[in-house]
C-alpha cells in the first residue's frame, strides 16, 4: 500500500500528506467538503433563491404543501364581472351557494329574534309595554317603538357581510358595489336626484288622496316642536341603516347568492323582488304591486350601476320623508306598512320609479361608474 495514500476507511484529515501551501487547493475529499447536496453548500446570496445557506422563509423551508400555512383571505371574482357575478370566485364548491344561503338566512332570522326579545324585556322592566296584550307593539310610545323596529332590521347589515367573507370567502365589500366598497362621491350624486324626486312623488300623492275617503292625515295631530325633533333625530340616526339593511339583503347579498349560479342576472332579481314585496307583509293588493314593481326596477338599477348607492339613497330618501310626515301627524303607532298603499301610490309609482332609475342610469353613463369588478 502507498503510505502517501489514505486508506479509504480513514477520516478526513488522516493522511500521510504533507501540509500544502497557503493558497494551493486540495483535491476533492480533502479539507473542505465538496459542494453538493451531501456536503455543505457554499455561502449563498440572501437576495437569491432560497437554498441551503439561507434562512427559511416566511413560510419555513421551501413551499409548504397545499393545506399547511395561513389559510387563504378573501377572493375575488375575475375582472370584468357584473354585480350579480360577484360571488363566483371559485370558492365553496357547487353546493357551498347553498350552505351561506341558509346559514345567512337563519342568522337574521335570530337576530330578529334577538332584537325583538330585547324589546320585550325592556318594556317590562320599564313597565312601557302596551295595555291590550294583544297588541303587535313592545311600547306604548310609538317613537321607542319604531326605535326597535328600525334597529331589528339594521342588524341584518353585518350579517349578509359576515356571510359574504367568511362563508363567500369574497371581500365583503362586493355587497356595496363592484369595486369592493361604497363609492360615497356617487352616492351623494344619487342622493341629489332621489331626495327632489321622493318629494315630489309625496307631494302628488297627498294632493291626489286629501279629502278622500281614508286619505289624508289620520292620527293624533302635531305632537309638539320638542316632541318632533327629537323623533326627527331618532329617524335620521336609525332609518339610513334600516333601509340600507333591506338593500344590502334584497338587492345586494341575495342577489349575488343566487348569481353564483345562474347566468342571467334576472331570476335573482325577480326572486330577491318577490320575497322584497312579501317580507312587507300581506296588505292591499296594490300595496303588493307597487313594491315588487319597484323593486324590479332597483334591481335592474343595481346590475346597471355596479352597486347599491343609488337604491340606498332613494330608499333612506323615501322612508325618511314618509315617517317624518307620520311622526308630525301623529300617525306613528299606525302598523301599516307599504304593502297597504293606495291604488294611487301604485300608479305614482308606475311613472316615478323607471324615471329615476333611468336618469340615474344616464348620469352613471355620464359619469363613467363602473359596472363591472376592475
Amino acid at each position: 500500500m502507498n503510505p502517501d495514500v489514505p486508506p479509504p476507511w480513514a477520516p478526513p484529515g488522516d493522511t500521510n500528506e504533507p501540509a500544502r501551501q497557503s493558497g494551493e487547493s486540495s483535491p476533492p475529499g480533502y479539507g473542505a467538503p465538496p459542494p453538493g447536496p451531501y456536503g455543505y453548500a457554499p455561502p449563498s446570496d440572501p437576495s437569491g433563491p432560497q437554498g441551503y445557506g439561507t434562512a427559511p422563509g416566511p413560510q419555513g423551508y421551501g413551499t409548504p404543501p397545499p393545506g399547511y400555512g395561513p389559510p387563504p383571505g378573501p377572493v375575488r371574482a375575475e375582472a370584468g364581472a357584473r354585480y350579480d357575478e360577484q360571488g363566483r370566485n371559485g370558492q365553496g364548491g357547487r353546493f357551498g351557494w347553498l350552505g351561506e344561503l341558509s346559514l345567512v338566512l337563519l342568522l337574521i332570522v335570530v337576530s330578529i329574534v334577538v332584537v325583538s326579545v330585547i324589546a320585550g324585556i325592556l318594556a317590562a322592566v320599564l313597565d312601557a309595554g302596551p295595555a291590550s296584550a294583544d297588541s303587535e307593539v313592545f311600547f306604548e310610545n310609538p317613537v321607542a317603538d319604531m326605535a326597535f323596529q328600525l334597529a331589528g332590521i339594521a342588524v341584518c347589515i353585518p350579517v349578509v357581510l359576515w356571510g359574504a367573507r367568511y362563508l363567500g370567502k369574497r371581500p365583503a365589500g362586493t355587497v356595496s358595489s363592484v369595486l369592493g366598497r361604497l363609492r360615497w362621491r356617487w352616492l351623494g350624486l344619487c342622493a341629489a336626484v332621489a331626495v327632489p324626486l321622493i318629494i315630489l312623488q309625496f307631494g302628488a300623492l297627498l294632493a291626489w288622496t286629501w279629502g278622500d275617503e281614508g286619505g289624508g292625515p289620520a292620527g293624533d295631530g302635531f305632537p309638539g316642536w320638542t316632541s318632533f325633533l327629537l323623533t326627527l333625530a331618532l329617524l335620521g340616526a336609525l332609518v339610513p341603516f334600516q333601509a340600507a339593511a333591506e338593500e344590502y339583503v334584497f338587492r345586494g347579498w341575495l342577489v349575488q347568492v343566487i348569481g353564483r349560479v345562474v347566468r342571467s342576472p334576472w331570476p335573482a332579481v325577480v326572486l330577491a323582488s318577490l320575497l322584497f314585496a312579501l317580507a312587507h307583509g300581506f296588505g292591499e293588493l296594490s300595496g303588493f304591486i307597487l313594491l315588487f314593481y319597484s323593486a324590479l326596477w332597483w334591481g335592474w338599477l343595481v346590475i346597471r350601476t355596479g352597486g347599491l348607492e343609488a337604491v340606498i339613497t332613494l330608499h333612506v330618501a323615501n322612508n325618511l320623508l314618509a315617517l317624518g310626515l307620520a311622526a308630525g301627524f301623529g300617525e306613528l303607532a299606525s302598523t301599516e306598512t307599504a304593502a297597504d298603499a293606495p291604488w294611487q301610490a301604485m300608479v305614482l309609482e308606475f311613472v316615478f320609479a323607471p324615471l329615476y332609475c333611468l336618469v340615474i342610469a344616464r348620469l352613471a353613463d355620464r359619469r363613467g361608474v363602473e359596472r363591472v369588478s376592475l
